[in-house]
C-alpha cells in the first residue's frame, strides 16, 4: 500500500471556481498580448526591458518552486529520511512553480515564435548567463515531471513500470539537486551584468550566492506554507513534528544568510545607503525586517513547536524573498540615461494573478486526484 493517498471530495468547490474565473481573465489578457504585442497590455519601455512577468513569475515562482530542492537536500543528499513524507507536496510544488516560470519566460519574450532557436546550438552564446539559466531551468522542469511521475503511476496501478522507474530515479534526483543549484544562483548573476545600474545595496560579487541561499529559504518556508494550509482547507492533520523539525532548519539557514548579507555590505561599505532615506533605503529596511521576524520567532524553542508561529515565520519568509528580488531587479534599478520609469499595468497584474490562480487551481485537481499527500 502507498503511503500516499489522494484527498478526494467535490472538485468544483467555491474556492476552485474563484481561482479558476482569475485564471481565465489572466489568458484572455495573454491572447491580446500575444495578438498584439507586449506593448498593448505592459508598460514596458527601453530602460524596463523586463518587468513583473520576469521578477514574479519567473525569479520569484521559480524560488517559491525551490521547495522540492530544498527538501531534497535534506532527504537525499543530507541522508535525513524523516523528512520522506514531505518529498511529494514539495515535489508537486517546485513543479508547478518552474512549469509556470517557463511558461511566463515565453509570454514576456518579445519574439516568442523564435524561441525554439534556444535549444540550437549554432545560435547560442555559450558566455550568456541568461542561456545558463534558460538551459538548465528547461533541464529542471523536465526533470521534476519526472520525478512526479510515480505519482501517476500509482494513481493507475501501473506497479511494474513504477518499479522499473525507481531502479533509474536516483539519476534524476542527483541532476535535480544540481540544476537548481546552478541557475538559482545565476539568476542573481545576472544582475552582475547590469553593473552601477543596480544600487550597491543589492548589487554584490556575493549576489549569486545571496539568491541560492534565499532560494533555499523559499523552498523551506512553502512545505510549511502549503501544509499548513493544505490541512485547513481539505481537513487534514498537520505534520507538526516534521514542520517543527523544519523550523530548525529554517532557522540556522535564515541565521547564516543575514550574517553573509550585512557582512558583505560592511566589507563593501555599502550599509551606509541603507540610511539615505530614499526608497531604495526603505525598501532594503521593509526585505530586512521581513527577514528578522522569522529569526526572531523561531529563536524561540516554543514557537518551533507551534504550527501557527511557523505558519507566520513562513508567509514573512516568502515575502522577504519575494521583495529581496523585487528590490535587486526593479526597486534598486536605476537605467543608465535617466528619465525612465516603470510600474506594472493593470492587465500585466491580471495575468500575474492569473498565473498564481492556475497553479492553485491544478494543485486542488492534483491533490484531490492523485496519491501526493502523505496518508493520514
Amino acid at each position: 500500500m502507498s503511503a500516499h493517498e489522494p484527498v478526494g471530495g467535490r472538485l468544483l468547490t467555491k474556492p476552485f471556481m474563484v481561482f479558476a474565473v482569475l485564471a481565465m481573465i489572466g489568458f484572455a489578457i495573454l491572447a491580446a498580448r500575444f495578438f498584439f504585442g507586449l506593448g498593448a497590455v505592459t508598460n514596458l519601455n527601453d530602460g524596463y526591458t523586463w518587468g513583473i512577468w520576469i521578477v514574479i513569475d519567473i525569479m520569484i515562482g521559480t524560488a517559491f518552486g525551490c521547495a522540492g530542492y530544498s527538501v531534497a537536500l535534506l532527504v537525499y543528499l543530507l541522508n535525513r529520511g524523516e523528512y520522506h513524507p514531505l518529498v511529494r507536496p514539495a515535489l508537486l510544488a517546485g513543479l508547478f512553480g518552474y512549469t509556470l516560470g517557463g511558461m511566463a519566460a515565453v509570454i514576456d519574450l518579445g519574439r516568442y515564435w523564435q524561441i525554439y532557436t534556444l535549444f540550437m546550438p549554432w545560435y547560442a552564446q555559450f558566455n550568456s548567463i541568461m542561456l545558463e539559466v534558460a538551459w538548465c531551468v528547461t533541464a529542471y522542469t523536465i526533470v521534476l515531471w519526472i520525478e512526479f511521475t510515480p505519482t501517476f503511476l500509482e494513481r493507475f496501478g501501473l506497479k511494474n513500470l513504477r518499479q522499473k522507474l525507481s531502479k533509474v530515479l536516483f539519476i534524476f534526483i542527483a541532476v535535480g539537486i544540481l540544476l537548481p543549484t546552478m541557475h538559482q544562483s545565476s539568476l542573481g548573476t545576472m544582475l552582475v551584468a547590469l553593473g552601477y545600474q543596480v544600487s550597491p545595496l543589492w548589487q554584490t560579487q556575493w549576489i549569486g550566492l545571496l539568491f541560492l541561499v534565499s532560494a533555499i529559504l523559499m523552498g523551506y518556508a512553502i512545505v510549511p506554507f502549503e501544509g499548513i494550509l493544505a490541512s485547513m482547507g481539505l481537513r487534514r492533520p498537520v505534520e507538526g513534528e516534521l514542520i517543527a523539525r523544519l523550523s530548525r532548519i529554517m532557522f540556522v539557514v535564515l541565521a547564516g544568510y543575514l550574517i553573509i548579507r550585512f557582512a558583505d555590505l560592511i566589507a563593501r561599505g555599502a550599509l551606509g545607503l541603507a540610511f539615505a532615506g530614499d526608497l531604495d533605503a526603505v525598501m532594503f529596511w521593509v526585505e530586512n525586517l521581513l527577514f528578522v521576524v522569522p529569526l526572531l520567532l523561531l529563536v524561540q524553542a516554543g514557537n518551533r513547536s507551534s504550527p501557527r508561529m511557523i505558519f507566520i515565520a513562513a508567509i514573512s519568509l516568502l515575502l522577504a524573498g519575494s521583495v529581496y528580488r523585487i528590490n535587486a531587479y526593479l526597486v534598486g534599478y536605476h537605467p543608465a540615461g535617466g528619465g525612465w520609469h516603470y510600474f506594472p499595468s493593470v492587465p500585466e497584474m491580471l495575468v500575474t494573478v492569473g498565473i498564481f490562480s492556475l497553479e492553485v487551481v491544478a494543485y486542488l485537481v492534483f491533490v484531490k486526484k492523485l496519491p501526493v499527500l502523505h496518508r493520514a
